[in-house]
């Protein structure tokens, strides 16, 4: 019997959530993603120290000899995340998701110019854009800012989505793949149920993300479904089928080393037979609905509060590390 990984991978595109190249090694997974947690977690482990060593010199000759250290390292800072994700475009065959700094999640204009400035980067180190997609938050103002890139060619991997109203806001404006957030609606559910767990096919995250991938098979949309952030091996499981799922080496480990009969749950043919109302999205739409989903409004705000901390975490380890070198 094959085990589940083999199994999941003939019917689900696996990708690897981390910025750790040596469990992408391990995994051959399609392709990868990385935020910036992933990122300055990955930014301390010391076999990964020559490339932030790398980025920060780089930056010093960019910024020049007399520049100041703040200067140096808004600038390595801007190139890290592109600096990992040139690596892991090494091993994986296809993509790799780079994010935007979440600090600008609800600027439209510069979370474009951002967009623009990382695929630059990567088109500069002979990278083409058709292997890069960037990651934005799916606020209103980050959809809107995803559209313009779609429509320059640049694609984009829409995050931190907690509610349909999200997901049909990326479908109508062309978005290319979003990430609906598994674990993370499931932690949101049980704090406020008070329950310690749900049957893996009742779990919050597991519903939201069958109800995004149906509404969108059921109605011709072209955006993929990633699922995102699990818990558990249940919660993959029970997406088998969904377009891809992006998991932590973890995770993929246990898929690896477990060997069972995996079932396809979700499916083209089933998504057209299901009982969907069309809904029409405009931003006061979405503004309604986004109000009136706690889950969403709540987990939304902390994903990306709890993105900008590691970036500010990541600035500071950046700082210290250039004083070392220059020391």
């Amino acid at each position: 019997m094959a085990n589940l990984l083999d199994q999941l991978k003939e019917m689900t595109v696996v990708v690897a959530d981390t910025g750790d190249i040596a469990a992408i090694e391990q995994f051959t997974p399609r392709d990868a993603t990385t935020n910036p947690s992933l990122i300055t977690a990955a930014a301390q482990m010391p076999q990964y120290q020559a490339i932030v060593d790398d980025t920060l010199m780089g930056a010093r000759r960019a910024a020049g000899a007399k520049a100041a250290a703040s200067e140096v390292v808004t600038l390595a800072f801007d190139r890290l995340a592109v600096s990992f994700g040139l690596k892991i475009l090494d091993i994986v065959p296809q993509r790799v998701s780079t994010e935007v700094d979440a600090r600008l999640s609800y600027d439209t204009d510069a979370t474009i110019a951002k967009g623009r400035d990382l695929i630059a980067q990567y088109e500069a180190a002979g990278v083409s854009r058709e292997r890069i997609l960037i990651k934005i938050a799916a606020t209103w103002e980050g959809v809107q800012a995803a559209k313009v890139l779609e429509e320059e060619g640049i694609h984009t991997n829409l995050t931190l989505v907690f509610g349909l109203h999200q997901a049909i806001a990326c479908a109508e404006n062309g978005i290319q793949l979003i990430s609906p957030f598994v674990g993370r609606i499931l932690d949101w559910h049980k704090k406020d149920s008070g329950r310690d767990s749900y049957p893996a096919d009742q779990d919050p995250g597991v519903v939201s993300v069958t109800a995004i991938y149906n509404y969108f098979k059921k109605f011709g949309y072209k955006t993929e479904v990633m699922g995102a952030s699990f818990r558990n091996l249940g919660e993959i499981t029970e997406l088998a089928g969904v377009d891809l799922l992006t998991i932590s080496p973890g995770l993929l480990d246990e898929l690896q080393s477990t060997e069972a009969t995996l079932a396809r749950k979700l499916s083209p043919a089933g998504a057209a037979s299901s009982d969907i109302k069309k809904i029409n999205m405009d931003k006061a739409t979405f503004d309604a609905m986004h109000a009136e989903d706690r889950m969403a409004t709540e987990k939304l705000a902390e994903g990306i509060d709890g993105f900008s901390k590691a970036l500010a975490s990541l600035e500071e380890l950046l700082a210290n590390r250039l004083a070392e070198l220059e020391a």
